[in-house]
């Protein structure tokens, strides 16, 4: 770093320091951070309180399945319902241990059941064990401390839908082999048919107290904002129609919570920098425009693999100026993409299931054309523009190795510079 480096960033902070602070607590604006009111969500914190109470009296309590789609408060709402049960169970002597692994996160079966094993302060290796191993440790382990395990599985239908069900199949019976402690399970899931992915056996196991959660209208959005605004910001700082354009703009996507925090958050860190003293609806729009690009940014990291291949299929047509592909060409290219890397393709058929799969999340559009008497096809191109795409998988660890590969298919058409 040059010398002129280091005196703007002096520069910088300095401006920073000397400002008067926007914010009192920014991470109260943080998707991890558990308030202590939860407004509009009394009746379902009311219903899973009487579903976990009977552990209080050391007594197993039902498994429960929580549905909604994302931001509308499903893992806030059970953290505070758990970390009340907790206390409550510290006052009692009751032994009680509770546990959150978020599936997505994880990944594999193996890593969930190291974070169970982990809570339970007890160190697995990363890898090297066989995984009927891990479990058996588990299960082991959680037998001596004789307590009873709240196991909070969350985003468990993404889980199910890439790794299956064998693990929380395994859960289920678990309590028949256990002669010290008991374990209740809570599922949550952004997919209200997630009991469709399951194998029969499984669900005949759940025996599962099912609550629902609806999305936020703009209103409820409102008072969640002022609530938290209260506790983030200093006073004075946050004017009414930034607070009501963050709620409107959140509740036209399905009622999301994250969604609204996040852009009141970014639009007072936007103001800041910018050395405003009140926060407006012009940060928000900022606000708007940043975290759609991260958004996109972060769902593109968090496909799996086979879905970054067709994905990134779609890419390489669009830079050999086929724009509106379709699947026959897509499968064409990603065969030679899993060939060039030494990994197996999948099927025409699940490629095409993934390409919908793609297209549902925003990535991809693929719409359906008439051909007249040879019938439809559908066209397949990119929903989103080619820099983010290009920017995430210069970085990954399978695609940055592709960078100067050309499929065979692609060229005659010449590809393109980026």
């Amino acid at each position: 770093m040059t010398m002129k480096d280091a005196d703007t960033l002096d520069v910088i902070f300095e401006n920073f320091l000397c400002n008067t602070p926007i914010f009192k607590d920014r991470n109260v604006l943080r998707h991890d951070y558990v308030p202590g009111k939860l407004p509009h969500r009394e009746t379902q914190i009311k219903f899973l309180g009487m579903i976990v109470a009977p552990i209080l009296r050391k007594e197993r309590c039902s498994n429960i399945f929580i549905y909604g789609k994302p931001g509308t408060g499903k893992t806030a709402v059970m953290k505070y319902v758990l970390k009340k049960l907790a206390e409550k169970a510290d006052e009692l002597g009751a032994a009680v241990q509770v546990g959150y692994v978020n599936c997505r996160l994880a990944g594999t079966q193996y890593r969930v059941l190291t974070n169970l094993c982990e809570i339970l302060r007890t160190k697995i290796p990363f890898t090297g064990l066989a995984l009927g191993e891990v479990f058996d440790r588990f299960k082991n382990v959680l037998d001596k401390q004789a307590v009873l395990f709240v196991v909070v599985l969350d985003e468990i239908d993404e889980f199910v839908k890439n790794r299956g069900d064998d693990l929380l199949y395994e859960l289920t019976r678990i309590n028949e082999s256990l002669k010290n402690s008991k374990i209740s399970l809570v599922g949550i899931s952004n997919n209200h048919g997630f009991k469709n992915l399951l194998d029969p056996r499984v669900l005949s196991c759940l025996g599962e107290e099912e609550v629902v959660f609806r999305p936020y209208n703009a209103s409820e959005l409102q008072d969640i904002l002022w609530e938290r605004a209260a506790l983030a910001f200093q006073d004075s700082v946050l004017s009414e129609s930034a607070v009501s354009l963050c709620a409107a703009l959140a509740a036209a996507e399905h009622g999301d919570a994250r969604r609204a925090l996040d852009l009141l958050r970014v639009a007072g860190e936007v103001a800041e920098r910018d050395g405003f003293q009140t926060i407006t609806e012009r940060h928000v729009r900022i606000a708007e425009e940043r975290i759609e690009h991260d958004k996109t940014l972060q769902t593109l990291t968090n496909l799996t693999k086979h879905s970054k291949f067709v994905l990134y299929s779609v890419y390489l047509l669009g830079k050999a100026n086929v724009h509106s592909a379709i699947t026959g060409d897509i499968y064409e290219v990603y065969s030679e993409l899993c060939n060039e890397i030494g990994s197996p393709s999948l099927t025409q058929r699940r490629v095409s299931g993934l390409i919908n799969e793609l297209d549902t999340i925003g990535l991809l559009n693929a719409r359906l054309v008439s051909r007249g008497r040879y019938g439809r096809t559908k066209k397949i191109s990119l929903a989103i523009p080619r820099t983010p795409v290009r920017e995430t998988y210069s970085k990954d660890d399978y695609l940055s190795m592709l960078q100067n590969f050309t499929p065979t298919c692609l060229q005659t058409h010449g590809l393109k510079k980026s």
